[in-house]
């Protein structure tokens, strides 16, 4: 068994923490921690299963279903914040999703890749793929913020 795993089965203990913290009311802080922390080896293994399952579907539903599951939080996030009516938690949340995702993933590939060659390519339909979806982002939350002062 690997590192990885005995690491996620000893993570796998916050879940019935987590519980017992919502249940006895140990507070929001010890429930926020311990949640947090159960959510780890869960999101691994969710992981995981669709990674086996893009090896038997393919790449493109592999890397759909990849994409689907890898923003399953933040599914879940935003129907319990619609369902309360808090509709600018869930705009919010989806715009900083994207403009997150876009800088993070694409900044830590180009740190990581300047560490390991001295010069990169990139493609310039993904970069302009990129570069559009900032800007959609950028708009998402300009325009409603602009319609509230008008």
């Amino acid at each position: 068994m690997s590192v990885k795993n005995l690491i996620f089965f000893g993570l796998l203990i916050f879940v019935p923490i987590s519980a017992a913290a919502h249940f006895l009311e140990w507070g929001e802080l010890i429930l926020f921690v311990t949640a947090a922390i159960a959510i780890i080896p869960l999101a691994g293994w969710m992981g995981h299963a669709t990674e086996e399952i893009a090896v038997v579907l393919g790449p493109s539903l592999g890397g759909l279903l990849n994409a689907t599951f890898g923003n399953a939080t933040e599914l879940i996030i935003a129907l319990i914040a619609l369902n309360q009516g808090l509709i600018t938690v869930v705009k919010s949340s989806i715009t900083g999703s994207i403009i997150g995702n876009l800088l993070l993933v694409m900044g830590l590939s180009m740190l990581l890749g300047g560490i390991k060659f001295k010069e990169q390519d990139f493609q310039p339909v993904i970069a302009r793929m990129n570069a559009s979806s900032k800007n959609l982002a950028v708009n998402a939350i300009l325009i409603p913020t602009a319609e509230e002062f008008t």
